[in-house]
Order: C-alpha cells, then structure tokens, then sequence
C-alpha cells in the first residue's frame, strides 16, 4: 500500500466537487523524479502543456512556502507550497486568478521507493463553480487525463535522466 496525500481538511476528497487519483512506478530512483517536481519552471521540458510556470517568491525551485503562477488549459491560477518532504512529499494549494466564486484546488504528489526506482501517486481535489463547470461539466474526466498524460511524462523523463545518469557513471569509471 502506498501513501497518499495529507489533505487538509477543507479539501478533504470527500467533500470535494472534484477528485482525481493517477499513478505510475518509475524505473528510477525517488531523487530523479524529485528533482524533475521541484523545477516547476522547466516543466515543459518532459511536459508541454506546463509551460507558463513562474516562481514569484524568489526561489529557483519549489520549497515550502513558495508561492508561484502558473497557466493551465489557459487559465491564470496562483498557487502556494504546502507541504515539502524532499524526495518524498510535495503539495500545493491553488486559486484561480479573478474567480469570484472562490474556486480552489489542492495537488499532492507522494514518492514511494520500491525495489525498482519508485512509485508516483498524484492527488488533485477542486472547490468551487469555477472548478465545477469548466472541468465537472465542460469535460469530465479532463482532470484524470491531464495528470495521467503528466504522470507518464514525468517517469519517462526520469527514467531517462537516470539511465543518461548511469551512462555517464560508465564512461567516468571507464
């Protein structure tokens, strides 16, 4: 069994409008995927439809208590760390930008090791009538769908900078 996100209580996802769960394991280790998570600028690198990330507290990568902008499916949302356990934990609290009815989000990732490399779980819940109609009834399941297409990127990213990793070890030693 695998552990999942620490909600806080009022994204809790038995009260949430809508939830999602992916996961994927990664035939590299935790710290790979990690450094991948915490570069929230370069995301588009593994992953293209993240490509208007930007840190405004100062940071070069995502620590506790960062706060940052991003874009997603068109959308301007600012967003704050909330929980950072490196290697293992990493989550976030969004509100869409200029959204009166007071939509937010909450997204956690939780890296599990294994024998293998590492297991990815993923955890998104959203509040609100922004959230409600642009994702519950304009596209259901489009949240599920983005973050599968994240997770997916994510470990094939990390599985190759682990594998170009280990090649370079190769040649060093040889």
């Amino acid at each position: 069994m695998y552990d999942k996100t620490n909600w806080p209580e009022k994204y809790s996802p038995e009260i949430s409008a809508i939830y999602a769960l992916n996961d994927i394991d990664v035939k590299a280790p935790p710290e790979f995927v990690w450094g991948l998570l915490v570069e929230a600028e370069h995301w588009s690198s593994y992953f293209l439809p993240e490509d208007q990330v930007k840190i405004i507290s100062g940071e070069k990568e995502l620590k506790l208590g960062t706060r940052w902008r991003r874009v997603t499916i068109g959308i301007p949302m600012s967003l704050t760390i909330t929980e950072f356990e490196p290697f293992r934990r990493l989550a976030w609290a969004t509100t869409v930008d200029g959204d009166e009815t007071g939509s937010s989000a909450y997204h956690g990732w939780v890296i599990t090791p294994t024998e293998a490399g590492c297991h990815i779980l993923t955890e998104e819940t959203q509040q609100g009538e922004w959230f409600l109609q642009i994702l519950g009834r304009q596209n259901p399941g489009g949240l599920y769908s983005y973050h599968q297409k994240w997770v997916e990127q994510l470990a094939k990213a990390a599985e190759s900078a682990y594998e170009k990793s280990k090649s370079n070890q190769y040649r060093k030693n040889n």
